[in-house]
This record gives structure tokens, C-alpha cells and sequence, in this order.
């Protein structure tokens, strides 16, 4: 929850096109994004908004809502319409009961649709009622180009989202613990069945910095793909949908991504003297952590930013008192709070309290 927190309302940020001018690799997808995750920063793009059907990638959704439903050590009853789903099995049987955080693994690593709809019948109470939460988890998210019509990805009319929308996805989930545990595990042994391999290979073979994903494949939505990857202090996510060669297309953009990119301090954490329009008046403002960008060396020497600073400043107590813009060619890229104090214990716990009832709907 600390990272969700410190990613979700420490930082707000604002998303532009990347960087023109250099050489991008080639993708095989239909639609792509690469995005660097503490920032939001996309770095490459391919139709990234278009809307298109997603396959199985729609399961980081289904994943992260159960884990943070505090339910993983529950058990699960299973029932005929979970054993009865078309697809991907992880073969459950009707009545059989097993704990939902098995349940998630095999959703994760072996794309369970039977899991999915088992999953979603005990958190949600009904698979209807857990595609709504779905629904407004992505509003809350900003998937403004997303509509979940089901917990496991096949296909719908009312079931697409984009690459960007995913991206934004998987940048979330990757902030859970939990997650980050289930999806970085090349193997899982539950109680009750063999050993499960997990199908992402680019985790389990073929790229040694990949921490995690999801693999998807319908004859609909082709194969789809969300995965995450770290090297040289930078975290990266990237999505294909459409990609014939996905293995490849995540492998050339990640690689691009680092070789062109660098994480940038641009603000450092603490006290910060701000002057604004009042004659000889300066407000302390605090930043609660270090801002960084991924940047190219051309970038590093063009990072501008602008602050703003609220009139009533001086006088607001333990409050956001205004916001920095960064700016590279005069695009914002970036937006980070100046906060009145400096980050208390029991404010920061006010925070998790405030984001986990934004989280299970309660305003």
C-alpha cells in the first residue's frame, strides 16, 4: 500500500507524446506503448489510444482487485459456471474448494479462465458484480478508453481497452507487493495440483531483466502482451497488442528504452524556499520525495519547470500549496505537489486509510 500511496497521491502526472528525433525499434504489434513507471513517462508509442480487444491481459485487472480485497487466504468454493468457461483452464472442478490466493496464480501463470470466474464470483459476488468493480477501478485508474465485460478476456463487444490504458494498468499493479510477487514467479506448487509453470516467457526464458507480465490470445485480439522490466535503476513497462513477434517487440523496445534513457533527479526531497507576487514574501514549501524523469542526454539540458503557488498559501495547514511543472520543448511532462509541512507519520497513515476506501468504494 506505501507504493501505491506514494505513486498515487504524491505525484500527479501528466502524460505527452515521447521524445521525436531518435531511432525507434520496429514493432511488429498493431498498437504499442513503452512507459517508464515512477513518472508515467511514455517513452514510445504505436496507436497507443486506438480501442482493441485484450485478450487474457485483462487478468492483471481481475489479479490486482482480488489481491487488494484482503481475501487471499479465504477459500473458495468453485462453481459450475467457473468449471464450464471456455478457454485457458487451470481445471477446477465443481464444488472443489481452494484458497483464492492459489486461485490467483493460477490466473497469473497459467491464464485460468475457470480461476478468473472463480475469483470473481467470491470477491465480486457474482461475476456481473465483479466486472463492475473492474469497471470503476479503470475510471479510477484513468482508463478513459476501457470497458470490462468479463474477468478473463474473452472476446465482447463491451470488452477492449487500449495499450496505453493497459500500460496504465500494469504501472498500478506493479506498486502492489503482492502482485509484483505473483507475477515475477516462473513456478507455483499449490496445495491441491501439480506444479504450474508460468507462460510468460519472456520472464522465464528469453529476457533476463523481465520482472513480470501477462500473456493474452484470442483469434480476435491476436496475441497481447503486458510486461514489466528493471535495469540500470529504471523500471519499464511496456504493451503489444496485435504482435505477432511480441517476444521480440518488448525485448527491442525495452532495450531502446535503455540505452536512450537515463532516471534524472530533477527536485530533491525536503524544504524548498518558494518567492511569489507579494513583494519580498517567500512560502517554505516541502517535496515529500524526489522527483525523478527518465530523460536523454539532449533532455537533461532542456528540463524546464515553472511553479505555482496558491494565494492563500501561508495559511494552509499540512495541504498541497501549489504544484511544479516540468517541461521539456515547452511540453509538460510532469507535474509534482508542494506540500505546507513535511510528511508526518499520522498524516502519512491518514493517506493509506484514504487511498484503501477510494480503493473498495467508499467515499
Amino acid at each position: 500500500m506505501r507504493y501505491i500511496v506514494i505513486s498515487l497521491c504524491l505525484l500527479s502526472v501528466v502524460l505527452f507524446s515521447p521524445t521525436v528525433g531518435r531511432a525507434e525499434p520496429s514493432v511488429s504489434a498493431n498498437n504499442a506503448v513503452l512507459m517508464e513507471q515512477s513518472s508515467g513517462r511514455v517513452l514510445l508509442e504505436k496507436k497507443a489510444h486506438d480501442k482493441q480487444p485484450i485478450a487474457s491481459i485483462t487478468k492483471i485487472m481481475t489479479a490486482i482487485i482480488a489481491i487488494e480485497s484482503g481475501k487471499l487466504n479465504e477459500t473458495v468454493t468453485v462453481s459450475k459456471r467457473a468449471v464450464y468457461t471456455i478457454g485457458s483452464s487451470i481445471y477446477l472442478e465443481q464444488g472443489e474448494k481452494i484458497k483464492l490466493k492459489d486461485l490467483v496464480y493460477g490466473l497469473m501463470l497459467r491464464s485460468g479462465n475457470d480461476a478468473a470466474v472463480a475469483i470473481s464470483e467470491h470477491v465480486g459476488g457474482s461475476m456481473e458484480g465483479f466486472t463492475h468493480l473492474m469497471n470503476q477501478k479503470a475510471r479510477w485508474l484513468g482508463m478513459t478508453n476501457t470497458s470490462f465485460d468479463n474477468p478473463h478476456g474473452l472476446d465482447s463487444e463491451n470488452h477492449y481497452s487500449t495499450a496505453y490504458d493497459m500500460a496504465l494498468l500494469m504501472r498500478y499493479a506493479m506498486e502492489n507487493e503482492q502482485f509484483r510477487q505473483v507475477t515475477k514467479s516462473k513456478t507455483y506448487k499449490p496445495d491441491s495440483a501439480y506444479t504450474w509453470q508460468n507462460k510468460n516467457k519472456l520472464l522465464t526464458q528469453f529476457y533476463e531483466y523481465c520482472i513480470g507480465g501477462k500473456t493474452g490470445y484470442t483469434k480476435l485480439a491476436g496475441r497481447t502482451l503486458a510486461t514489466a522490466a528493471e535495469k540500470n535503476e529504471m523500471r519499464l513497462i511496456a504493451v503489444t497488442l496485435d504482435a505477432p513477434d511480441d517476444w521480440r517487440d518488448h525485448i527491442g523496445m525495452y532495450e531502446w528504452g535503455y540505452k536512450n534513457y537515463n532516471m534524472t533527479t530533477i527536485g530533491t526531497q525536503g524544504k524548498v524556499n518558494y518567492n511569489i507576487a507579494k513583494p519580498d514574501t517567500t512560502v517554505r514549501g516541502y517535496l515529500h520525495d524526489d522527483i525523478k524523469l527518465p530523460l536523454n542526454q539532449s533532455e537533461q539540458k532542456k528540463i524546464k519547470s515553472k511553479t505555482f503557488i496558491l494565494n492563500n498559501a501561508s495559511t494552509s495547514a499540512k495541504e498541497i500549496i501549489g504544484k511544479t511543472i516540468y517541461y521539456i520543448k515547452s511540453v509538460p511532462v510532469l507535474e509534482a505537489p508542494i506540500y505546507s509541512e513535511k510528511r508526518q507519520k499520522e498524516n502519512f497513515l491518514a493517506e493509506i486509510v484514504s487511498v484503501y476506501q477510494r480503493i473498495i468504494g467508499i467515499n
